[in-house]
């Protein structure tokens, strides 16, 4: 266990420090920057701003100043009255993220702080939709292979995986808002706001998991230990539920490491059709401002999620099927 931590600790820092390195040089790469929008300003004015955001020193230098804690000069050093700190952010590897080029009176670190939390509780709403629609149609269409019923979810789940969430969320709005007013179109912070856009957002991955589900548990199925269980007399629940379902699971819990990943950094659709103020919009809105230090941030953010969730589904490999020896991993 812990070798295997280490492997993955050390390759954290090299994916961590590759993608800030693509990211960085990407985004400063493309014509424009995060003050083109504003009114005219006068060259002196201009100078100045880019002066105290640093945006006129080299690229390389940049992006050494915003991993940081380095707060360079000119000349490659501290400059004169200059202290460690005392540059507009410290450096990511400090926790600092930077201010915000767009919201001035907002760090990446506050918007980030006021974001997630909304996202994640979307997510966590989505993610318990698609896991009780995925695992429950996934098992139901393994058991009653070549059936009506396995046919039907199937379709059901091709047409959950064609079908853009903008979509569906449109129609359930139609459906349950305006037609048979259930819920509200629009809004946060009560429940009723949460059911329809985390089903929205769930649905798509639900139809994944139905699907990984179905093929986990037909390959568990066709296993000669469940075939013992059944000689022996046990009862057709207690095989699958006990016995088949952990070998069938494990195609799913290899997908929810970069899903749970994808739903609780937020969907752009999601939130902006139900005016949710998640972290999607904050992300999309940063490439299309040219607010370089907060797609810095979501973009980190996200590869931690990322990482992190797929180590928790290779430990939990160990949970659901003790032959796999994560020494080899």
């Amino acid at each position: 266990m812990i070798p295997f931590l280490a492997r993955r600790l050390m390759w954290f820092a090299i994916t961590l420090f590759t993608v800030m390195f693509v990211s960085f040089f990407l985004m400063r790469s493309v014509k424009g920057g995060p003050f083109d929008n504003e009114r005219q300003l006068d060259a002196g004015v201009q100078a100045t701003i880019e002066a105290e955001y640093h945006l006129d020193w080299p690229m390389w230098k940049q992006f050494a100043q915003y991993v940081g804690p380095l707060n360079l000069d000119d000349d490659g050093w501290f400059g004169e009255g200059e202290t460690e700190g005392s540059a507009p952010f410290t450096g990511v590897l400090s926790g600092d993220f930077g201010p915000s080029f767009r919201y001035r009176d907002f760090s990446v670190n506050d918007i980030i702080g006021q974001a997630l939390p909304i996202s994640m509780l979307l997510g966590i709403v989505s993610m318990m939709w698609a896991l009780a629609l995925g695992i429950s149609t996934g098992i139901a269409s393994a058991i009653r292979r070549g059936t009506g019923l396995d046919l039907s979810m199937r379709l059901a789940a091709t047409a959950g995986i064609a079908l853009p969430n903008f979509v569906i969320a449109s129609f359930l709005i139609i459906l349950f808002v305006f037609l048979v007013p259930l819920f509200p179109v629009a809004g946060w912070g009560r429940l009723e706001h949460m059911i329809l856009p985390g089903f929205c957002l769930g649905l798509v991955f639900a139809a994944y998991i139905s699907r990984l589900t179905r093929t986990g548990m037909l390959e568990a199925l066709s296993q000669d230990y469940i075939r013992t269980a059944h000689a022996k007399g046990l009862a057709p629940r207690t095989v699958i539920m006990r016995h088949a379902l952990k070998g069938g699971l494990l195609p799913v819990v290899s997908y929810l490491g970069p899903a749970t990943a994808g739903i609780l950094t937020g969907s752009l659709v999601i939130e902006r059709i139900f005016f949710i103020p998640g972290l999607g919009s904050h992300f999309v809105n940063s490439a299309s401002n040219r607010d370089y230090t907060l797609a810095m941030g979501v973009t980190i953010l996200y590869t931690v999620l990322v990482y992190g969730l797929n180590t928790v589904v290779d430990l939990a490999y160990t949970l659901l099927d003790p032959r796999i020896d994560l020494s080899e991993s």
